[in-house]
This record gives structure tokens, C-alpha cells and sequence, in this order.
């Protein structure tokens, strides 16, 4: 677990950052593909985590939250248009193309059971020291998270730092195979910019400090 900014850790789930969560203040934000529950559970032992939330309810978001949740007694919170998705574990239900072979491997292999959502987050809503942001696009009901004294962004998959086949490292868009509507995310990433963030966290690739490369991203949208 890597401290990112004050009340702010990376878990890094896979090699190279493939695979992220965060710890914002006491809150597990996503949760990896299924077979991250230890790893997750073991990087937060020590901590008092008291509520999970998604940013979407993707296979690799969404794959160990039934279990971390129930470990944990802690409740579930997404957007409203996530929710059914994370209760009946049906995640690939807005995929451009669901019975694609990676959307039909990721639902059988890395998605976790259904949990009952809690509650549900929207615009302006308080996570921690945090305020929720929608970010429609790669989902119907993305949400990122955003810190405005230190300008920290929890992204989600909104924006990607890495090229998720060759793993290069790099700022982008998420890929359109796994992404709802790509002109509402790149309208939800005009809506980040315009946020001004300094360092932004991604749930694939590394943390980046922002040095100007959103700005240019935007600017060639």
C-alpha cells in the first residue's frame, strides 16, 4: 500500500499498476477483479475501513466486493445507475458488445457475487474528505472523487494511464470495448479537467502528477 497524499493509499493489485483501489480516509474505493480479496484484506489490515464504494460496477472493480464487504460488515455504496449491476453481479450488462469473448471472460472469471448497494452516491455527495463527481461514459453511472485542497482526483476509469494490452504507460481514454457511451466520457473528462486536479489516480496505471498532460489530452479530444 502506497501513501498517495494525506488519507490517500494506492493498492496496487496486479503487476505495473495494471490493477488498482484506493483507501480514501476510511473508505475501500473499488475492489479488483475477484481473487483481490486477500490481497486487498491484507494491505488494510490495521485500518478502520467502514463503507466500500465503486466507481462502476466492472468486473475489475467490482470482483471482490461481496466478499470484502461481508468480511468487513461494511456497506456498499454506488451511483444509482450502478446499482443494479453490483447487486446482481451482471457486469458486463452495458458493454458495447457483451458477448464479446474478453466481456464473456471477464464476467466468468474476474466479476464477484451480487451485493445489496446501501446506498447511492451522487453528484456533490461526501466520501470522506472527498466530493463525489459524475462521470458518465465508460458506464451509465461512473463516479470519480475529488479532493479540492490538494486537488487529488480519484478517476476510476474515466481516464486510464496505461495502455491496457502492451501496459505502456501513458494518458488516455478507456478502451472502447468495455466503454458504454465515448462521447459522455469525453465530455465527463472535459468536466475533470475543468477541476484543475494536481495528482490524479487511476484504476489502471500508475499515479500521475498532473504536469499538464490532461490539459493536452483535452486539447486534442
Amino acid at each position: 500500500m502506497k501513501e498517495i497524499a494525506k488519507g490517500v493509499y494506492q493498492l496496487a493489485l496486479m503487476p505495473r499498476n495494471a490493477i488498482n483501489c484506493y483507501v480514501i480516509d476510511d473508505v475501500l474505493i473499488d475492489a479488483g477483479i475477484r481473487h483481490s480479496a486477500p490481497g486487498i484484506l491484507q494491505s488494510m489490515r490495521g485500518l478502520n475501513i467502514t463503507k466500500h464504494v465503486l466507481t462502476h460496477a466492472h468486473a475489475d472493480h467490482q470482483g471482490s466486493s461481496s466478499i470484502i464487504c461481508d468480511r468487513l460488515s461494511i456497506p456498499l455504496f454506488t451511483s444509482a445507475a450502478e446499482k443494479g449491476n453490483a447487486e446482481t453481479g451482471n457486469v458486463t450488462y452495458d458493454y458495447p458488445d457483451k458477448d464479446h469473448f474478453i466481456a464473456r471472460l471477464q464476467q466468468k472469471y474476474w466479476a464477484g457475487k451480487g451485493y445489496t448497494v446501501t446506498g447511492v452516491l451522487k453528484e456533490g455527495d461526501s466520501v470522506g474528505s472527498f466530493t463525489v463527481i459524475e462521470t458518465p461514459g465508460h458506464s451509465v453511472g461512473h463516479l470519480s472523487f475529488f479532493r479540492e485542497k490538494d486537488g487529488v482526483l480519484i478517476a476510476g476509469d474515466a481516464l486510464v494511464n496505461m495502455n491496457l494490452l502492451t501496459t505502456k504507460v501513458g494518458l488516455g481514454l478507456p478502451p472502447a470495448i468495455f466503454t458504454t457511451d465515448r462521447m459522455r466520457n469525453i465530455a465527463s473528462v472535459k468536466k475533470i479537467a475543468a477541476l484543475k486536479p494536481k495528482i490524479i489516480c487511476f484504476g489502471h496505471g500508475p499515479v500521475l502528477v498532473n504536469n499538464g498532460e490532461l490539459e493536452r489530452l483535452v486539447y486534442r479530444l
